[in-house]
Formats: structure tokens, C-alpha cells, sequence
């Protein structure tokens, strides 16, 4: 059985996999694993950091979970897919290149064919699904996922000129308030890091703030606030993992105006101070 959004962010870190149909998400989330996500039938629409992600059929998507996303409504698309979440933690105990886990903790997923990657992939996830379900397991399938991260990293360098995450972002169906909450997310993703307000937010819709406020809480269910705030802190827990940048430099990049306002906001999401986090997880 998958788990509902909220189940995903308090879930104590852990290896798990889940097959099937997709979890149920209310609202734009965020964890601090690494997930898989393969498609065995249908597709997956995300909204990922503000942009609209198609993952197709026969598709293998990579990303970091600490950005903010959301798998909106499939309509009549029946889909069945593979879900697995492998603790960051645990990612960085594999010591891959610096430039490699720069690419994992960007905003944007890495989308790949699964066929190019392994023979049988779908048999692969079943089986680490199994094992995980068997238990006593566990680190054969980890051995086997970090394994196959690195065919997918891989594979993302060898198609790009420059190392970097491929995915194909994609207009979808929808109406107009969810054109309109999807353009406000899309502001968010791409200017959180300047100094920006609800009514900025408002004003690149066209609307009233009232008006938008109203309708970005009712399509992503959550403030334009919490949004923005999540992207900010997001950035910050990458440049902390990725960077020797000050904690007062990195709260300026992640867009945060004062430093009390960084180190609340922070320890709110992340549960623990930034120079704590940055000990933690480096």
C-alpha cells in the first residue's frame, strides 16, 4: 500500500519500495530520500518546483525528494508503477563524484528510458520490492540501487554536453485555475531566491492577492508562503551538503532576508539547525 503525502514527510528515514498505483498527494510534498519512481503502465504528471514533469511508460525518473512536488490527478490514465525511496544519508555514503551528487540535489529530476539502463528493469523492482517486504534483505537491495543510480547518472552525462538532470517538462490538460496556480508555482521555482511577496506572486497572474491566495491554496494546498518558503529552504539544504559557503551566505542565496528568519524556517522543516544538518548529512 502507498503512503499518503503527510505519511511520507513524518516517516522516519528508511529504505522502502511500494508497487502499484500512485500514492496519493494532496499537496506538494518533500522528503529527504532520494526517489525512484519506474512506470510500468500510464504515466506520472508531476508538478515538480513549479514545472509540469511527464514520466511515460517504460520511464525511470531520479530526483532528490527536498524539492517540493506533487503528482496531480491522472484523470482516466489507469497507472501502475514502482516508488522507492533510498535515505540521503545513505546516498552520501557512497562517495560518488562531487559533481554527480550536485546533479541529484538539483530541481529538476532525471528522466531516462529503463530499457537503456538494465534488461529487465520492472523484474528488478519487483524483486527489491519482495526483499524489502521479506526483510533481512535490505542491504542486497541497497547494493543493487546504488548500482543502478549510477547507470542512471551515468547514462544523464554521457546525453548531455555538460553533466546534468534530463527531463521533459510538458503543458498539460487542466483548467484555468490550474493553469493559473501552476503559473504561480512556475514564479515561485524561478524567483524564490529574490525577496518576493505574495502579492509579486499575485501579480505575475494577473490577479487580485486575495483572489490568488485563495486559489493557489485550493489547487496546491498549501500557502503561497509555505511554498516558498519549502523552495527556500530546499536550496539551503543543498548548498549546505554541497558547498563551504557560510550559513549566512547560503541563507542570502536560498533567498532568506535575515538570518533569524533562515535558522526558524529551517529548523521548522528540517527539525534541526543548519550547521547541524550540514554535519549530519556531509
Amino acid at each position: 500500500m502507498a503512503l499518503a503525502d503527510d505519511e511520507v514527510e513524518l516517516a522516519e528515514p528508511a529504505l522502502w519500495v511500494r508497487q502499484g498505483a500512485p500514492p496519493v498527494m494532496q499537496r506538494p510534498h518533500r522528503h529527504d530520500d532520494l526517489e525512484l519512481n519506474l512506470v510500468h503502465t500510464g504515466r506520472l504528471d508531476y508538478l515538480f518546483g513549479g514545472s509540469y514533469l511527464r514520466v511515460e511508460a517504460g520511464q525511470v525518473a531520479l530526483f532528490w525528494g527536498g524539492t517540493p512536488h506533487q503528482l496531480v490527478d491522472q484523470g482516466a490514465t489507469p497507472t501502475d508503477g514502482s516508488w522507492v525511496h533510498i535515505p540521503l544519508t545513505e546516498v552520501l555514503s557512497w562517495a560518488l563524484p562531487t559533481e554527480q551528487v550536485a546533479v541529484l540535489l538539483q530541481a529538476r529530476p532525471i528522466v531516462a528510458p529503463a530499457t537503456a539502463l538494465v534488461r529487465d528493469v520492472a523484474a528488478l523492482f519487483a524483486s527489491w520490492h519482495h526483499d524489502v517486504l521479506d526483510g533481512g534483505h535490505d542491504t542486497v537491495v541497497m547494493l543493487e540501487a546504488q548500482a543502478f543510480v549510477r547507470r542512471v547518472l551515468a547514462g544523464a552525462a554521457r546525453s548531455e554536453p555538460e553533466p546534468g538532470p534530463v527531463a521533459e517538462c510538458v503543458p498539460l490538460p487542466q483548467s484555468g485555475a490550474a493553469e493559473r496556480a501552476a503559473a504561480m508555482a512556475q514564479f515561485v521555482a524561478e524567483n524564490y531566491r529574490s525577496p518576493i511577496t505574495a502579492a509579486d506572486v499575485a501579480r505575475a497572474v494577473h490577479l487580485s492577492p486575495s483572489h490568488a491566495m485563495t486559489l493557489f491554496k485550493r489547487v496546491i494546498g498549501t500557502t503561497v508562503g509555505t511554498y516558498i518558503a519549502r523552495c527556500r529552504v530546499a536550496e539551503a539544504q543543498r548548498l549546505l551538503i554541497t558547498s563551504d559557503r557560510t550559513t549566512a551566505e547560503i541563507a542570502h542565496a536560498a533567498g532568506f532576508t535575515a538570518q533569524s528568519s533562515f535558522y526558524e524556517t529551517f529548523r521548522q522543516v528540517c527539525g534541526t539547525p543548519p550547521a547541524t544538518y550540514r554535519r549530519t548529512y556531509r
